[in-house]
């Protein structure tokens, strides 16, 4: 599965799988061993079935929680493109800036997607870790869950190595390669961060800085990401 294709599943996924998901892990259910019984349980998570598994373990964690929590509200990476280059034309004609913003997520071609994927995905593992409370427990649960997705080999192990990752605001604003990347890797971390939690609310307003994001420009994109949810 490329990787666009698994993140997107995971924002598409919704309310009603991460709901589904919750109850299982409530119930301490696991996913039965490759086969026509996994098959079906994943099958009736419905758009997220491919990712279903990972998402279901996740969600056992706060950490996963905050994943596919608000975000997933988003309906997939499409939306959340929209809503980033919204914002930002609204802000650009508030300052009357011609600027060219770049090109939404949605609308890259194959390995710039990819990679553009890959930066908003390292930037919302970066926000969820932001209240520094991911233990061994939950690392092992993360762990289990990515081993599950159909990813390659190199994906797998990239995911890993950000998770054990210590933050890094500058290396999460090193992955905006155009303004539009910048409103993009913001807006990731917006829904899955608290913005009642300092040590979050902190994080974000140094990930805009180090984004070099207009104070007018984040406060245009966390007023769209309000209206989308």
């Amino acid at each position: 599965m490329a990787f666009k294709e698994m993140l997107d599943q995971m924002l598409a996924a919704g309310k009603d799988l991460a709901a589904q998901g919750t109850t299982m892990a409530e119930q301490h259910m696991s996913l039965p061993p490759a086969g026509p019984e996994r098959d079906a349980m994943l099958g009736n998570l419905g758009k997220g079935a491919l990712a279903g598994g990972a998402l279901v373990a996740l969600l056992g964690t706060k950490f996963g929680r905050k994943l596919t929590g608000t975000a997933a509200a988003l309906g997939g990476l499409g939306l959340l493109g929209k809503v980033a280059h919204d914002a930002y034309k609204t802000w650009q004609a508030d300052q009357g800036d011609g600027a060219d913003p770049g090109t939404p997520v949605q609308a890259l071609p194959g390995a710039q997607a990819e990679r553009r994927s890959q930066a908003l995905f390292k930037a919302m593992i970066a926000a969820a870790k932001a209240d520094g409370h991911v233990d061994d427990a939950e690392r092992q649960a993360i762990h289990d869950a990515i081993k599950g997705l159909d990813l390659d080999d190199d994906t797998k192990l990239m995911l890993e190595a950000e998770l054990a990752r210590p933050l890094d605001v500058a290396e999460v604003a090193a992955g905006a390669d155009s303004r539009e990347a910048a409103a993009e890797l913001y807006l990731a971390s917006l829904f899955v961060i608290d913005t009642a939690n300092p040590a979050e609310r902190s994080y974000l307003d140094r990930l805009a800085t180090a984004l070099d994001l207009h104070p007018d420009l984040t406060r245009q994109l966390e007023q769209q990401a309000s209206a989308a949810h």
